[in-house]
């Protein structure tokens, strides 16, 4: 018998001073059997950075044709294209070619560092890519978040991010590896 996915709600509320965006979005994830807390948790700080009204998650590890989240227009086109972890070079190369622009969140401690030693040549001609790295000690902060049901407050200034809920606080200092040329 397959294992399905558990559900998790998380109500977000996001003052973003970068973007000007402030609003709160009431969502729904669904934690494949595979996937970490710590995977889950980038998601969400994902959609956190890019929140829009028509950005939405996907079926993710269940559909290789389709990233974490994207945005699409009116038309289908995906305006953006968001993926988590460390994926294969390939993958990105499609991603680049199919999306206006492609952002991936990767963590993992050292693996990251070594995943982006390996790629960090070949992603440099993708010019709509930006890769960014969230550090192992913020993702360990994050998966203390983790609740069935959450209340997430996201504020976003000058590059810092600060995610508090309940008791818990703290401040992620993202490392952008690669941005847009």
């Amino acid at each position: 018998m397959a294992l399905s996915a558990t559900i998790f709600k998380a109500e977000l509320q996001i003052s973003d001073m970068d973007r000007n965006y402030y609003a709160e979005h009431l969502l729904t994830l669904a934690r494949h059997p595979s996937e970490t807390d710590t995977r889950m948790m980038v998601r969400l700080l994902a959609f956190a950075l890019h929140a829009d009204e028509q950005l939405s998650f996907t079926k993710g590890l269940c559909a290789d044709e389709e990233p974490d989240l994207w945005q699409k227009s009116l038309t289908d086109d995906i305006e953006l294209w968001i993926d988590v972890g460390l994926p294969d070079e390939r993958r990105l190369r499609k991603a680049s070619n199919r999306s206006t622009q492609v952002y991936l969140y990767i963590y993992g401690g050292r693996g990251a560092d070594i995943w982006w030693q390996k790629n960090a040549e070949k992603l440099q001609r993708y010019s709509n890519l930006t890769v960014i790295e969230i550090p192992e000690v913020s993702c360990q902060e994050m998966t203390k978040l983790v609740q069935r049901n959450m209340q997430v407050q996201c504020t976003v200034q000058d590059g810092e991010i600060w995610l508090s809920s309940g008791e818990l606080s703290q401040s992620i200092t993202p490392l952008v590896r690669k941005s847009l040329d």
